[in-house]
């Protein structure tokens, strides 16, 4: 991965999903139309805290959130999700 340049605004945090599942337990293979988006990543870039609100995430966790979650992002062709603080359901 390379070094992101710039900065996040309060409050957000930058996470770059993980694949998603390409196939079952059985072994069966799950088209490209069929597949569910991810709701886990890792967080790559965190904003500074907001008035009422401490960032509660560091770089390099593994969050959980929302399925309708965020803004997708294309970065040198590495996908990223912006998404808030509050969008986050579970700290891994």
């Amino acid at each position: 991965m390379t070094e992101l340049k710039g900065r996040i605004l309060a409050g957000k945090i930058l996470v770059q999903p993980q694949e998603a599942v390409e196939k079952t337990a059985g072994g069966i293979i799950i088209p490209d139309s069929a597949k569910e988006k991810p709701q886990l990543g890792t967080v790559v870039k965190v904003g500074a805290d907001k008035k009422d609100e401490p960032m509660e995430v560091k770089v390099g966790d593994t969050v959980f959130y929302g399925k309708y979650s965020g803004t997708e992002l294309q970065i040198d062709d590495e996908n990223y999700l912006l998404i808030s603080q509050s969008d986050v359901l579970y700290i891994a």
